[in-house]
């Protein structure tokens, strides 16, 4: 550090610089609730700069009747902190889908001021449900193992014996004998399906471009299930490859693409948009390496369905949990299973306007010189 450099920063306060340290928001009001003080992170939370919120007052921000402003007056009267879980801050001056986790506590050295930070639960949210949907597929792995030994030996002797009787019973009882080999050809279907789950082979990667696999994704729902929706895209054209297995991708995004058809239905303002950009990931261990890697690719499904039920939204990824009528609940939970295995966290965020399912997927950078092993990055 120069020494213009260093008389600049021992300039500042070092309060002000451990607070613009702290990734969280940090936002200080005073005994009307004014906002007098907040940090970097807290500009960016609020959408406003420090000059614009320090003339306002908290409740321009946040949602009408928010707790927030209760848990803030509850602190000013009993001067001790509070922590709250699960708030919803949600606004049209900062954003939709705000939850957060609040701590709250006075400050004593100014009388009726007060210090709120927030903690924003997303990131927390995806690791959980990442490891959920994961947790979710080991176990219908093993039970798609043991339906795969218990159900089908004994499917292919009632199907057999179906057939020899279909050839000496008359004509009133053929239909009977054909259904029974028609329900048995479906669960043995069900079971092949089931079986994917089992396979633990290593899987066969690549580097992948991404909009390669969406543009062909796009092209089969276009000339098939959603001929009369309108399917567009938004892609990010400097999107560097991504390390997986390009029909396993395709698998995953025909199956989101043709569920986001199935909830706009027979709209006629329906509207299903792919997207993919760069964001900062987290970081989660990689299956078969030793490596932690940060997911900056991420690739959406968008729809302007009538959205997901709250009710099932947390057990979205489980295997069984459907709302079709005939549906086998399985198709969402090898989607999780696919991603999981490549590295990579599948969210789904729904509102009553629309449904976004959204990856998250480490990058491909090569092969080092000298080096037959293959490297994802999480920075670029």
């Amino acid at each position: 550090m120069n020494l213009p450099a260093q008389k600049s920063a021992q300039a500042l306060d070092p309060a002000q610089i451990v607070l613009n340290t702290i990734q969280h928001p940090v936002v200080m009001v005073d005994a009307e609730n004014r906002i007098t003080y907040v940090n970097a992170e807290a500009e960016d939370f609020l959408r406003s700069s420090a000059a614009v919120l320090t003339r306002s007052e908290l409740s321009k921000f946040m949602p009408f009747g928010s707790p927030l402003l209760t848990l803030v007056e509850q602190v000013r009267e009993r001067r001790s902190p509070y922590n709250e879980y699960r708030v919803d801050v949600s606004s049209p001056r900062i954003g939709s889908e705000k939850m957060v986790d609040l701590y709250v506590a006075p400050v004593t050295e100014i009388p009726g001021s007060v210090v709120i930070m927030f903690q924003e639960r997303s990131m927390a949210d995806k690791i959980d449900r990442q490891m959920t949907h994961r947790g979710a597929a080991r176990s219908v792995t093993g039970l798609a193992a043991m339906l795969a030994h218990e159900i089908k030996n004994p499917l292919s002797g009632i199907r057999g014996a179906a057939q020899l009787l279909e050839s000496v019973v008359g004509d009133s009882d053929r239909p009977l004998t054909r259904l029974i080999t028609d329900e048995t050809d479906r669960i043995v279907a069900l079971v092949d399906r089931m079986e994917v789950f089992s396979d633990e082979r290593p899987i066969d990667r690549v580097p992948v471009n991404i909009h390669a696999v969406l543009d062909h994704v796009k092209a089969l729902a276009r000339t098939g299930f959603a001929s009369r929706i309108k399917v567009t895209d938004e892609f990010d054209p400097s999107l560097p490859p991504v390390y997986a297995n390009r029909d396993h991708l395709i698998q995953v995004f025909l199956n989101l693409v043709k569920n986001a058809a199935e909830a706009i239905g027979d709209d006629p303002g329906g509207e299903i948009k792919l997207t993919t950009a760069f964001r900062p990931g987290i970081r989660l261990a990689v299956p078969g390496t030793h490596d932690r890697v940060s997911l900056p690719l991420e690739f959406c499904v968008h729809d302007n369905g009538p959205g997901v039920s709250e009710d099932i939204l947390p057990i979205l990824f489980d295997p069984f949990i459907t709302t079709k009528q005939n549906g086998s609940g399985l198709g969402l939970a090898l989607v999780a299973k696919i991603v999981g295995e490549h590295g990579g966290v599948i969210e789904c965020d729904s509102t009553p306007r629309g449904t976004t399912f959204r990856i998250l997927m480490p990058a491909w950078r090569g092969v080092s010189e000298g080096d037959d092993s293959t490297e994802m990055e999480g920075t670029r």
